[in-house]
């Protein structure tokens, strides 16, 4: 087959087209009576060579030792091509890898980075404030202590209100006005930050307080706006599939801008406080405590305005792929019967979406929230702020290192989310878990180096693991019309974890959160294990045909990857979501729904003729045209759909003389329950 002949088929994954010429995917199940040619395009379309071996065997389906064997050749390969682009980008520019990273990775994510750096300067403020005003941040006989303990509480509500508020909008208005709407509200917040005022201490804690609240409105909605956004935009608008081998990265790319956030955060702190303090040592004045934390705030207030224009101007396009999947279904506004249906066929995903991010955020922000004190265990008696904020840069670069690695491997079918998470989990719980039960030795006796270690391990496997995976996966598990509203409801489950943890532990010390902490950890890995499916190596276009069926309600008539085993989890295992799935009659399935897609196609192009306007360019290749000519209407000069009888829930039959059906609704039910497959 010449490369030509896959001109036109949009963006496919890597692998995908067949380059070669020699892919025989599925040459002993494809019951269709095509020429080489045709058989060679329609299997490099269908069966790409990323997910099937020469034999047409899905990945999920080979043994395990040659699983192995070709998730590795696959993914070597990949390396290698992405390698010599990187060669080739650096010979014709040298920074040319620099653009395209910022362009990328960056950018999609430059909304978690300004969330991170002013959601996480909260806490590193902090230690500086209550330095300089130890009246009102101490010893609460200047603030009231309600309103002062409030500083941690409100923020987090704020975030709560944002993700569901915010998921339930981009699903109703689109994805772009959500991301945009979030940029302006985090620029307000950070105005209204940098300006905070009272005319007595307690006042201007109050409107601190209330300014914290308000942005959190705005970075909750980061939440499921940049998942959702990131992850339509890595499965893109190709007819066929999505970027499996690159989309977890794509999105965890993003997500980690969050850990640069707060580097930065750290860094300009420490560098501030030495401008204004003339060094690093107390005492700190209250003029030094004020220039410091209004300017850390106002820095981030003009990358955000930035990022307003940026999502109004340059992202017009972030709602196609939900405005495509609400076309095809005939909805406008908020897909409600989407809704009903998500809770009724993936109450199981939404449960374990949300469980396993309210574990993780117990985790995550009580190791935040007792950070000081297991600071103070290493420098005891140490009464310098910066001592403190260095340790901290340090905790964020192992954190880093726990985004990247879970950047690179989350896309590896031979480890991917699913075994991330658990071992995430899994590693939390042993590293506080092991000085639960022997504080003193580990916190102030000869223990103290190997608690330093544990922590910062339960740093790097909070991140390489349950914190980077749970933003992915509640993108990925849901359908496109309410990703959003999923993701959102997800992550506010998610801040009720890092309530519980505020809260709880201002009525229990710090020995007894290492009691407390590490079975949440446990929890999470358990509920991940029953729970949650695995969407590593799944192509999402393929999930999206999935729900086209189940609600057009003919679940049982999909036979498709989605419901593999590999792909479900073992409470949808139990429940026998699997059952139907079949990898021959889902093959011929998907020939006559590329075929319903040919002849709308045609039949829009006959029109435009007749009407006398200008012709789209033909978006088909001359083999595939070339056999769905042939068989149409059963007039195929002896080359047919041979033996491909299928009856169809309406009565409807499939003819072995050409795929032509005896009932218009099967016909015109194939042409919506393509989904996004075939855009």
């Amino acid at each position: 087959m010449a490369d030509a002949s896959m001109r036109d088929y949009g963006l496919a994954a890597p692998h995908g087209p067949n380059a070669t010429g020699q892919h025989v995917a599925t040459q002993d199940i494809a019951d269709v009576d095509m020429s080489g040619g045709e058989s060679s395009v329609f299997r490099s379309l269908l069966l790409p060579d990323d997910s099937y071996d020469e034999n047409g065997t899905y990945w999920a389906d080979m043994p395990l030792g040659k699983r192995f064997g070709f998730v590795r050749k696959v993914d070597n390969a990949e390396s290698r091509k992405e390698l010599q682009s990187i060669g080739r980008m650096i010979k014709a520019d040298p920074l040319s890898p620099i653009s395209y990273y910022m362009r990328n990775m960056v950018i999609p994510g430059a909304g978690l980075l300004l969330e991170g750096y002013v959601l996480f300067s909260i806490g590193n403020v902090k230690p500086l404030l209550q330095a300089s005003f130890p009246g009102c941040w101490n010893k609460y006989k200047v603030c009231n202590k309600t309103w002062t303990q409030a500083i941690d509480y409100l923020e987090i509500c704020g975030i709560i209100v944002g993700q569901i508020l915010v998921g339930i909008l981009g699903d109703w208005l689109g994805r772009r006005w959500g991301l945009i709407q979030d940029a302006v509200i985090m620029f307000i917040g950070l105005i209204m930050l940098t300006a905070a005022w009272g005319t007595t201490l307690n006042g201007w804690v109050i409107c601190y307080v209330w300014a914290l609240f308000f942005y959190g409105v705005g970075v909750g909605g980061e939440y499921p706006m940049t998942a959702t956004s990131g992850m339509e935009n890595a499965v893109g608008s190709g007819k066929i599939s999505d970027d499996r081998l690159h989309r977890g990265r794509k999105v965890t790319s993003a997500f980690l801008m969050q850990g640069w956030g707060q580097w930065w955060n750290q860094v300009i702190l420490i560098i501030l406080l030495l401008i204004f303090n003339s060094g690093a040592s107390p005492p700190y004045t209250r003029v030094v405590a004020q220039w410091t934390y209004r300017v850390s705030f106002a820095i981030p207030a003009v990358g955000t305005l930035w990022l307003v224009y940026y999502r109004t101007y340059k992202m017009r396009s972030a709602s196609k792929q939900l405005q495509a999947a609400k076309k095809k279904q005939s909805v406008t506004g908020y897909d409600t019967k989407s809704l009903g249906l998500t809770f009724t066929y993936f109450g199981g995903r939404l449960f374990a979406t949300a469980a396993t991010w309210f574990a993780n955020d117990v985790f995550f922000y009580g190791n935040k929230l007792f950070q000081s004190e297991f600071i103070a265990a290493l420098n005891p008696g140490s009464k310098s702020v910066m001592t403190n904020w260095l340790w901290n840069l340090v905790n964020i670069a192992v954190s880093l290192l726990g985004y990247y690695m879970a950047s690179f491997l989350i896309d590896n079918k031979n480890y991917g989310r699913k075994w991330m998470m658990i071992v995430g989990f899994l590693g939390d719980f042993i590293c506080f878990v092991i000085p639960a039960f022997n504080y003193n030795y580990y916190a102030t006796g000869p223990g103290v180096h190997k608690f330093m270690a544990m922590y910062f391990l339960s740093s790097f496997f909070n991140q390489f693991g349950p914190n980077s995976v749970t933003f992915t996966a509640a993108a990925e598990v849901f359908p496109t019309p309410v990703r959003a509203s999923a993701h959102g409801f997800s992550a506010a489950c998610g801040k009720l974890g890092a309530l519980t943890a505020a809260v709880l532990y201002n009525y229990i010390d710090v020995p007894m959160r290492f009691l407390v902490v590490p079975w949440f950890g446990l929890a999470g890995a358990i509920i991940t294990y029953v729970f949650m499916p695995d969407t590593t190596g799944l192509d999402l276009k393929e999930q999206e045909r999935r729900w086209a069926f189940i609600r057009a309600g003919r679940e049982h008539e999909y036979h498709g990857v989605a419901i593999h085993p590999q792909h479900l989890s073992l409470y949808e295992r139990l429940r026998g979501v699997g059952k139907y799935y079949n990898a021959e009659e889902d093959y011929r399935q998907r020939v006559e729904e590329m075929r319903a897609d040919w002849e709308a196609a045609m039949a829009r192009r006959t029109e435009e003729k007749a009407a006398g306007d200008h012709e789209m360019d033909d978006d088909w290749s001359d083999e595939v045209s070339s056999f769905f000519e042939r068989t149409r209407n059963g007039k195929s000069n002896g080359t047919t759909l041979s033996s491909f009888k299928q009856q169809n829930g309406d009565g409807g039959v499939m003819n072995g003389g050409g795929g032509e059906y005896t009932s218009e609704k099967p016909r015109e039910f194939l042409s919506k329950t393509e989904g996004v497959l075939f855009v």
